[in-house]
């Protein structure tokens, strides 16, 4: 059983495209084209207005980023629940298609993914806090390179394993999250790289971004590693705002290189 263990986080990491899917321009843009405009839902600040409200329960349950917008479209224009909830329904499945259609990898991850597939010496797991439809929607996306990639159930049988908060039930940031990677997936690995955003690249309109929220859930990911595996737990942070990604992407493949390569230089 493998002793090293890289944990990817997903959007702003290994996605880059899906936080560019909300840039202002872009969101009013998708708004319009998926029918939520028509609906109601035709402003920047009402729409992170209603993922910020139901980003918690969105991305600890199976209801899925689809059920949780309806919800709330449906509690913000109560007129329309009942009358159009066709239309609100077929409008939220469009957007949420389209988010996931563009939360493709970025193309200079590609042969450092390839690589660490091909090495079955080292167990990689893609760990996120996202909505349900996320779980198929990553593992879809790395068959497009030819990686075959496992959800997390019980005893996964995989050196590449998607950890998506939905189907744990609980956010990187708490405890019982690690505890039930490491139980699924039978990890033992003393040596951990973690590469993450801890969502600094998510747009500032999302809560998620917040530079004191990054900074705490940053922290509390490490020690929780450390604790939850009793490892020497190595950080790559991936801050886009620094370089042109792909840069950052080369850094963080020379990074996953020589950890791999030097076992002394932990």
């Amino acid at each position: 059983m493998p002793d090293e263990l890289i944990i990817f986080d997903y959007s702003g990491t290994l996605s880059i495209e899906a936080t560019e899917f909300s840039r202002p321009a872009n969101l009013i843009r998708h708004l319009q084209e998926s029918g939520l405009s028509a609906l109601g839902v035709d402003r920047a600040d009402l729409f992170w207005e209603i993922v910020n409200a139901t980003w918690s329960k969105g991305s600890t349950s199976s209801l899925g980023y689809k059920g949780v917008m309806q919800e709330r479209i449906a509690e913000l224009f109560p007129d329309k629940a009942v009358m159009m909830r066709s239309e609100i329904s077929r409008a939220a499945g469009n957007f949420v298609d389209a988010y996931f259609d563009h939360s493709g990898i970025d193309e200079n991850w590609r042969l450092i993914l390839q690589k660490l597939w091909s090495d079955k010496s080292v167990d990689v797991v893609i760990a996120t806090d996202h909505y349900a439809e996320a779980t198929t929607a990553i593992i879809k996306h790395l068959g497009l390179w030819d990686i075959s990639a496992a959800p997390l159930t019980a005893a996964v049988k995989s050196n590449f394993v998607v950890a998506n908060s939905a189907d744990i039930g609980f956010h990187k940031a708490e405890r019982n999250y690690w505890e039930i990677l490491k139980t699924n997936c039978g990890i033992a690995a003393n040596r951990i790289l973690l590469i993450d955003d801890f969502g600094m690249n998510e747009q500032s309109a999302d809560a998620y971004s917040q530079e004191k929220e990054t900074f705490q859930r940053r922290q509390k990911t490490i020690s929780l590693l450390e604790s939850v595996f009793s490892a020497h737990v190595q950080c790559f942070v991936f801050a886009a705002a620094n370089m042109p990604i792909d840069d950052l992407v080369l850094q963080a493949s020379e990074k996953i290189t020589n950890y791999l390569a030097d076992k002394s230089s932990l």
